[in-house]
């Protein structure tokens, strides 16, 4: 059995992985859904100070203080550019990095900076109108923006979504270049609807050789598909032995 820690997009939590969860550890692979500081139900954490370096420290605690190895970390949307510097610090503990609907980022680039430019302006903009310049505030535009039509799961997620911090989307990550190189790498792309914003990535998995996956459904599989994200996790992880 696999070890497995989900890690959650921007506005989410632990709490999004909860049926993904129960379907795993049903199949006896152990577990691990950490909350990034600021987020979920550590939302009254959420300061202007923290930042990208302050989730690559939660992650790399995590696995410390654990004492975790031969993880397969799944990083789902924003958490995607953690890899490199998470890898470069515990790369040891780690079997393999899958991309959920992710984003990538190389060494001195931010979210905002491999966002479609509109879209990192409308960011900045939704800061400087009602987030008091340093957070992004959470709202039902964003489930319509994700792909999550189905009503029942809307009145479930929308209340928790969270807040999240505009410094997560300018600050740039640092990790030095060949840091996921001798790490197995999968990507996940959905399909229905696609986003168009990270299309360029799946692309560069494609490319690149990496094992690659499709989900019919929105953006946020864990919470559409459930049952379809735990079984192509099972199966990416036990090729990856």
């Amino acid at each position: 059995m696999a070890t497995f820690v989900l890690v959650h997009g921007a506005m989410h939590g632990a709490w999004c992985w909860r049926a993904v969860r129960q379907r795993l550890t049903g199949a006896g692979h152990e577990v691990f859904t950490p909350t990034l500081t600021g987020q979920g139900e550590r939302r009254r954490s959420l300061t202007p100070d923290v930042g990208v370096a302050t989730h690559v420290d939660d992650l790399t605690d995590l696995l410390w203080f654990e004492d975790l190895r031969d993880v397969h970390l799944v990083l789902h949307s924003y958490a995607g550019i953690l890899a490199g510097p998470v890898a470069e610090r515990c790369a040891e503990r780690l079997a393999g990095v899958v991309f959920l609907a992710a984003f990538l980022a190389d060494p001195g680039q931010s979210l905002l900076d491999v966002e479609p430019p509109s879209v990192a302006a409308r960011y900045r903009e939704i800061a400087d109108a009602t987030g008091d310049g340093w957070r992004v505030p959470a709202g039902p535009a964003f489930l319509d923006q994700w792909g999550v039509t189905d009503p029942d799961l809307r009145r479930w997620a929308g209340p928790r979504l969270t807040d999240f911090p505009l410094r997560c989307q300018t600050d740039a990550v640092h990790f030095v270049p060949d840091a996921l190189d001798g790490l197995r790498k999968a990507y996940v792309r959905h399909t229905a609807p696609a986003l168009d914003s990270l299309a360029p990535f799946h692309r560069r998995a494609v490319t690149d050789g990496w094992e690659t996956h499709d989900l019919p459904c929105g953006h946020d599989t864990m919470l559409a598909a459930p049952r379809r994200t735990a079984d192509v996790l099972g199966r990416i992880a036990a090729g990856f032995r």
